[in-house]
């Protein structure tokens, strides 16, 4: 080797060198102390455009504007209506890069497949919201009112096709079966279709595959916007600012129903680890960011984070059991 190549040589692993110390000191390597770019994985137990994937890709934007943590890696895991997801989760126990965004519909998912990969084996991380279920036809559907639904349903509940983007269990299947059960319809007589989120339940309605829809109302904002889907009547004891439809009660139908949503992570985590995911969601609660999307999407602020929400946790376990038993389905 010349003398003037091995000095190119040392020029060159000095400049390597210095440019590692520089990206270390400005926090952008993986291994960077630096919270604010701590890049952190995210999956989703559905298809995109469901319930959890708007959830989770809100609350991903939100902490990412805000500059409380890195770009997140966002995954669909599909399967199962979730119970593929919860059970990755389960077995990536230890990693502390990964939190994964679920709700009512996975409990029940893992509950009707008589999965071991149940939500309390997880480490709760944050309830992040409460959110209305909706009532939802296609623009040239024949019910145009609640009424006409009840009206045709009660006739002939073998002549109404619902159609949901959760398995049984899951807040889109136990609506229908409790509205049944409140209007004087054998829940077993209901004829439901699952559907993996509300990307695929949109599909259906559009191509008028199924008479009703029921699903949370954000999941369908374009749809029904452009008025190519209709909201006959959402499920909560207010109407919605954003959707211009009776509540049920309004409607004479004594009942009302709430789905929600939240973040787990895996088990075996740090309590360092844990405690930083908590306040990293806690954070981003107390954003304008997030409160804007609450607003614009409909959600009910239900924020509990930790030990609170573990405990929520199991007692929702017991109430897709409950429910599922009392409507004769488990």
């Amino acid at each position: 080797m010349t003398r003037r190549r091995a000095h190119a040589r040392v020029a060159a692993v000095i400049l390597a060198v210095i440019t590692a110390m520089v990206l270390a000191s400005c926090g952008v390597t993986r291994d960077s102390d630096d919270e604010a770019h701590r890049r952190l994985q995210l999956w989703i137990p559905n298809s995109p455009g469901g319930g959890y994937d708007l959830t989770g890709r809100a609350a991903a934007h939100v902490l990412e504007d805000a500059d409380l943590a890195g770009r997140f890696e966002i995954t669909n895991v599909l399967g199962a209506s979730g119970t593929v997801a919860m059970q990755r989760l389960l077995n990536a126990k230890g990693a502390n890069d990964v939190v994964m965004a679920m709700g009512l519909g996975v409990v029940g998912a893992v509950y009707t497949n008589e999965s071991d990969a149940r939500v309390s084996k997880a480490t709760p991380i944050a309830r992040l919201i409460e959110d209305q279920e909706a009532l939802i036809v296609p623009k040239d559907s024949k019910f145009q009112t609640i009424d006409d639904l009840v009206a045709a349903w009660k006739a002939d509940p073998k002549s109404v096709t619902i159609g949901g983007g959760s398995s049984p269990g899951g807040p889109d299947h136990l609506f229908p079966m409790q509205l049944a059960k409140a209007i004087g319809i054998e829940p077993k007589e209901v004829k439901y279709i699952a559907y993996d989120g509300g990307g695929p339940l949109t599909t259906a309605l559009l191509g008028e595959k199924i008479d009703v829809g029921t699903s949370g109302p954000s999941e369908f904002e374009g749809q029904i916007k452009d008025g190519s889907l209709r909201v006959l009547a959402v499920s909560g004891e207010e109407r919605l600012d954003n959707i211009d439809a009776p509540t049920l009660k309004e409607s004479g139908v004594d009942m009302s129903f709430t789905n929600w949503r939240g973040i787990l992570a895996p088990p075996g985590i740090s309590d360092e680890t844990r405690d930083y995911l908590i306040k990293l969601f806690a954070d981003m609660h107390k954003t304008e960011g997030w409160q804007a999307e609450l607003k614009r999407n409909g959600w009910i602020d239900a924020f509990i984070t930790g030990d609170e929400f573990g405990t929520f946790l199991k007692e929702q376990d017991q109430r897709v059991a409950t429910t599922l038993e009392e409507l004769g389905l488990a």
